[in-house]
């Protein structure tokens, strides 16, 4: 068990060495050019050569993220719980919501920047709108497919229908709660990034334009590559959190 443990954990740093290493000597063995598709050495002497510049993009790409996000997780929730314990309104909301996510979102930019101007408050947006549809989703699915029998049960035992949502609903909704952020957070980050893009003068998204603009590929696949960190550490602590809070729910949890 402890070996097995042990293996999970370092497979997909493992794997992502295994990634680079194939990448480089790629791009070595066939000489690529570096201002077609750089190879690592190449972005992490641009990593290093512009890190503090990064490091200012970063920090505006994530605040503006956490931002939106923390707007998806208290609008998803609510609305989440509205259609989840309502037949009517999840007969009324739920096909409108998915139609609302249909639309692509990177549309919305340039009625945003109309609305709010360039700067933080568009990619705020953006970043909200394609990031609550899951957390919404999640939540509503773990409230309506309570299961009958149970909610019977609790009926007949006295149980108000807001008890039976509040005390039974919610805790059983926590598992696709955070299953749900893992995936916002992740389309948080693209939205923010589109939307610098094209609406901002910071930022990532802004950096990328920059360094295409100036054919600094290592630069460009610089900032890709911090994005996707800065992504890939909000997963891992949905993950943790949701291993110390809803250990109940998965299969084996104890014996481990």
């Amino acid at each position: 068990m402890k070996h097995r443990k042990t293996a999970e954990r370092w497979a997909p740093w493992l794997l992502l060495l295994l990634i680079v290493l194939l990448w480089q000597i790629i791009c070595s063995g066939f000489g690529v050019s570096e201002f077609i598709f750089p190879s690592p050495w190449a972005i992490g002497h641009q990593l290093y050569e512009f890190a503090g510049t990064i490091a200012m993009h970063a920090w505006r790409t994530y605040w503006v993220t956490m931002a939106g996000f923390a707007l998806a997780i208290v609008v998803g929730v609510l609305l989440g719980f509205l259609i989840g314990s309502s037949r009517l309104a999840y007969a009324a909301f739920y096909p409108l919501m998915t139609a609302f996510n249909a639309l692509p979102k990177a549309a919305f930019v340039p009625i945003l920047v109309v609305w709010f101007g360039i700067g933080a408050g568009p990619a705020i947006l953006t970043a909200f709108l394609i990031s609550f549809f899951p957390i919404m989703v999640n939540i509503a699915t773990g409230l309506a497919t309570l299961e009958p029998e149970l909610e019977d049960v609790l009926r007949v035992l006295g149980a108000k229908r807001w008890d039976v949502l509040i005390k039974v609903g919610l805790p059983r909704s926590l598992p696709y709660f955070y299953g749900s952020l893992k995936v916002a957070i992740t389309l948080a980050f693209v939205g923010t990034t589109v939307s610098e893009m094209t609406a901002a003068n910071e930022g990532i998204g802004y950096l990328l334009v920059s360094a295409g603009s100036s054919m600094q590929m290592g630069l460009a696949f610089a900032g890709l590559i911090v994005v996707g960190a800065m992504a890939m550490v909000m997963y891992e602590l949905f993950n943790l959190l949701e291993k110390h809070t809803t250990g109940w729910a998965r299969r084996g949890s104890q014996g481990e």
